[in-house]
């Protein structure tokens, strides 16, 4: 409702909503302004009117969770929303190298992945995954994390390193497993992804408005980093550029080579914690009728 509004009204008619601040915890009212404010800020409207910064002061002050985001667009958000003619989703290893960088496959990565140790994290896990959940994801996204002995050498944060740790994506028997590669990419394409996979939504989901898929993908983002919540975002920003990231692509049984295939792998600036975050969406219906 909220997107709706933003795009069939002008400001003007919009401000009027925020004469009355909440004065207790948010009840529908209040959500629709918070989802307006959060709408407004990804179209970058509304800045500076002081009634809309009185409002977003006081959601900040009752601690809700959109209260949270800036209420202009970041640079790093740059690609939200926005459709890039020729740039649909990535299916192919020849569509992944001609986009990003291949990570190059060594055997010492192989070696420093076999000596990956699991470290669960359940909550962080949850945070990881929320954006595939919440635009209903055909399958249970897979968000792992581990742990190193001995700094990762930059180098070998590649495809041989990551076909050495037990994920599930990667699991399978025959010559597909070995049908993998890894780019390296970027922060905000990351992001960007999170935030299309809760916003678009999955073939048989719903997707989120505005508002929420970017609290979604932000939150996923720094779970990914291993971040604690409520980090400031420009601070998230920043630990951003300290992270190495690939995007990885696995021809194996887990993946349904279908609508939409995601996987990320990230390492942290001390080389010694890895996430993983793979994703995958199919249309169920036509599926079941074979």
């Amino acid at each position: 409702m909220a997107a709706k509004l933003v795009r069939a009204q002008h400001l003007r008619d919009i401000e009027p909503l925020f004469a009355e601040l909440p004065d207790g915890v948010p009840g529908p009212a209040v959500e629709l302004r918070a989802c307006l404010l959060g709408e407004l800020a990804l179209i970058g409207s509304g800045g500076g009117r002081p009634s809309l910064e009185a409002y977003a002061d006081r959601l900040r002050e009752l601690g809700h969770p959109l209260a949270r985001l800036p209420r202009t667009r970041l640079d790093i958000e740059h690609r939200f929303a926005v459709r890039v003619r020729g740039l649909g989703s990535v299916k192919t290893a020849k569509q992944l190298r001609s986009r990003f960088p291949e990570a190059p496959s060594t055997d010492g990565g192989a070696v420093a992945g076999r000596g990956a140790r699991d470290a669960r994290d359940d909550g962080r896990a949850d945070a990881a995954a929320r954006p595939f959940r919440a635009g209903g994801w055909a399958r249970e996204p897979e968000a792992r994390f581990f742990t190193l002995p001995s700094p990762l050498s930059p180098g070998d944060f590649g495809i041989s390193f990551i076909k050495e740790l037990p994920l599930r994506c990667l699991a399978g028997e025959g010559s597909r497993r070995g049908s993998a590669l890894a780019c390296m990419t970027t922060p905000d394409d990351v992001l960007n992804e999170l935030f299309t996979a809760s916003y678009v939504g999955g073939v048989n989901g719903q997707g989120q408005g505005g508002a929420y898929a970017r609290l979604y993908a932000w939150e996923s983002l720094c779970a990914l980093m291993g971040l604690p919540i409520g980090v400031p975002l420009l601070e998230a920003v920043r630990c951003a550029a300290d992270h190495r990231w690939l995007r990885f692509m696995a021809f194996t049984d887990w993946f349904h080579h279908d609508t939409a295939d995601l996987a990320f792998a990230v390492l942290d600036p001390t080389r010694t914690r890895i996430a993983v975050l793979a994703a995958t969406d199919t249309d169920t219906h036509r599926d079941a009728l074979g």
